[in-house]
């Protein structure tokens, strides 16, 4: 039986509230999260590197011995500036450095998959933007496969916007060139790019369908997940919302059902504003409750 993993990205208001401020003392805050509903409390952690990278190697590798001593898997974010499909041949460059630059954060942590979104269109036809990334992938893959430890992928991210390169599609088909490529399915970025589609256990269901046919079943079973409910607008995703939230959606119910289903053991990563650890609890809780029927 497969086993998914739940955990935030980055710190819950409530995580400062209570007077705590370092990473250093998430893991622990973390291991008491859903004291009372399951034992064992969350299991991961995504650190986002989202403006940059603002920290040095030793207080990286400090942060992950942390985690390792209980017993939770960290992941990274990647600077959002990255977008091959920028014609700039010095910016095509500064993108691979961010993930070059990445590689080494994540063997300072002891992390093993690496979040970031692929490109945008800007000013190019959609067809022609998607074709230079993949082109660029091609190009660059063989040398960062090379960098990679052998459990450790970099992970494009479905995008919630209609400029952005990132549809579940897109991203799978990305994913093809590489074993090393693990998608990320954003679900709140999927469902706000496509005016509330995920409405069904079906409508996932489709999305990893595609996945099992064009990656096979062991990426697609061990896939980094980001889930929050997001308001969108004509164009995709405004904001992150909460588990609150009954108007936007996607419900976790109806993806449980298909993690379920599909034995997935899958990374979920919850994204809700300020309180994705509270979410997380939430969407563990459901899915325990699920493998006991």
């Amino acid at each position: 039986m497969g086993k998914v993993l739940f955990g935030p990205a980055g710190n819950s208001l409530s995580f400062y509230e209570e007077g705590l401020k370092s990473t250093l003392e998430t893991p622990m805050w973390l291991k008491k999260q859903g004291k009372g509903l399951f034992e064992g409390g969350l299991d991961l952690f995504e650190y986002s590197f989202g403006q940059g990278f603002r920290m040095t190697s030793e207080k990286a590798k400090e942060i992950g011995d942390k985690f390792k001593e209980f017993g939770i898997e960290m992941s990274i974010h990647a600077p959002y500036f990255i977008n091959f499909a920028n014609p700039d041949p010095v910016m095509y460059e500064k993108s691979l450095g961010y993930i070059r630059t990445g590689i080494k954060f994540m063997n300072a942590f002891g992390a093993k998959r690496m979040v970031f979104h692929p490109g945008s269109c800007g000013k190019m036809e959609r067809s022609e933007a998607v074709g230079l990334l993949r082109e660029r992938f091609v190009e660059f893959m063989p040398e960062i496969e090379a960098e990679l430890g052998a459990e450790m992928f970099i992970c494009p991210e479905t995008m919630g916007k209609s400029m952005q390169i990132g549809t579940f599609k897109e991203i799978i088909d990305l994913c093809t060139i590489s074993d090393k490529l693990l998608p990320t399915f954003d679900f709140g970025h999927i469902n706000a790019l496509t005016q509330g589609s995920l409405k069904t256990p079906d409508d996932f269901q489709r999305i990893f369908d595609y996945s099992f046919e064009k990656l096979g079943e062991f990426r697609t079973k061990n896939a980094q997940v980001h889930f929050s409910k997001i308001e969108y607008g004509a164009k995709g995703e405004i904001r992150h919302l909460t588990f609150a939230d009954t108007v936007y959606g996607p419900n976790f119910e109806h993806l449980c059902e298909v993690l379920v289903k599909n034995d997935m053991s899958c990374h979920i990563i919850c994204e809700s504003s300020e309180t994705q650890a509270e979410d997380s609890v939430a969407m563990k809780q459901i899915y325990l409750q699920s493998l006991q029927k």
